[in-house]
């Protein structure tokens, strides 16, 4: 229990109490705001809960119901896995989602939350994202953490995956926001990754230990993930995407709102196209959001990334810049190249191998750097 050395046990248990009543906010805070602090909630007689404003009789019977014997058990829990709580009483807690309408009364925490962290990006989108949808998203959250910025995303399959991973290998910091409790990986997939970014970030959620990955959650959690951001970049979606409901977030809390547009035979691309029709800022590169920030794109930004095909011989060269992010399938590339079948499939398979391009379902190739 060593985390928790400085902070009162009972008073650590009064919070954790609170949390899993899993209340509106604007409830919890209307507890806090009449009773003072958690372990007077949990004392207080039901004359003085019906006094807190707009609280309910549902919300009143959740607190007269609360199990302490749980909130211990949470605790035990948090030891384990290294996770902590951070009150929005805490100096920890995130300066950007304080502002926010309905800031979560507590985060559980697993990593490091940091004062640099206000300097962050948003980026989500599809679970089901195209090669080019993944490609940009990680090179455009790479770009981004190079100038210092932090990459907040939610954890989940697809474009979410890649923005983590995007930071993480450029070195940077990154945030996952989950729509269950720290202690449960969902996607299963990515709980190496999650390992990854509390080592390297911070995975957090406003929602109790063992809380499960139900839908209701996420609009919640997409909140979060807004409210931790100076601006959203929504990279593909469609119309009705969840990755929009975050997007909206964004726009009512004041934040930026960036969209990566794609093609316009892409159902994927409805979403940010939906968005930039009305008024998101179109990305190309990174340096299209760092200007909206006032931060200055170095003009070296980008010379790591491009540097490596100086290497290559006018063949190997030649294939690389013939292939982009939409996959070409090898009949096509055989016929563009003008080159013996044998003599591609075997450049194919050597730049493959070197990391300069990726083969994709359907016999096809897009270009990796």
């Amino acid at each position: 229990m060593e985390t928790y050395m400085s902070v009162d046990r009972e008073e650590l248990i009064a919070w954790i109490r609170l949390s899993r009543l899993e209340l509106p906010p604007r409830k919890a805070f209307a507890l806090l705001e009449r009773l003072g602090d958690p372990r007077a909630v949990f004392q207080a007689k039901t004359r003085q809960l019906a006094e807190a404003r707009d609280l309910g009789e549902s919300a009143m019977a959740k607190v007269m119901q609360s199990d302490a014997g749980a909130a211990e058990s949470d605790l035990e829990k948090m030891a384990k896995i290294g996770a902590r709580l951070v009150t929005l009483r805490d100096a920890e807690y995130p300066a950007n989602l304080k502002q926010i309408y309905d800031p979560p009364v507590a985060l559980y925490v697993k990593g490091e939350l940091k004062e640099s962290d206000r300097f962050a990006v948003a980026i989500v989108g599809s679970r089901e994202a195209s090669e080019y949808g993944r490609v940009m998203t990680a090179r455009i959250a790479g770009e981004l953490c190079c100038r210092g910025l932090a990459i907040v995303s939610g954890g989940a399959r697809g474009i979410d995956t890649f923005a983590h991973r995007g930071a993480l290998d450029a070195g940077g910091r990154t945030i996952a926001v989950l729509g269950c409790g720290v202690d449960v990986s969902y996607p299963r997939e990515n709980n190496k990754l999650f390992e990854a970014i509390a080592a390297q970030g911070a995975v957090i959620s406003e929602y109790p230990m063992g809380a499960k990955p139900e839908g209701w959650r996420f609009p919640g959690r997409n909140r979060v993930i807004s409210g931790l951001s100076k601006g959203v970049l929504v990279c593909e979606g469609k119309a009705d995407s969840g990755a929009l409901i975050t997007a909206n977030f964004a726009a009512e809390q004041g934040r930026d709102v960036f969209a990566l547009p794609g093609g316009v035979d892409t159902e994927k691309s409805r979403g940010p196209h939906k968005l930039i029709k009305e008024g998101a800022k179109l990305v190309e590169e990174a340096a299209d959001i760092l200007e909206e920030f006032g931060i200055a794109a170095e003009p070296n930004a980008r010379l790591e990334l491009e540097s490596p095909l100086d290497n290559l011989d006018p063949q190997e060269r030649a294939m690389v810049e013939l292939l982009d992010l939409r996959p070409k399938h090898v009949d096509v590339i055989i016929r563009e190249i003008s080159l013996p079948p044998s003599q591609v499939i075997s450049l194919l398979t050597l730049l493959e191998m070197r990391g300069f391009i990726r083969r994709v379902p359907g016999n096809a190739y897009v270009r990796a750097i």
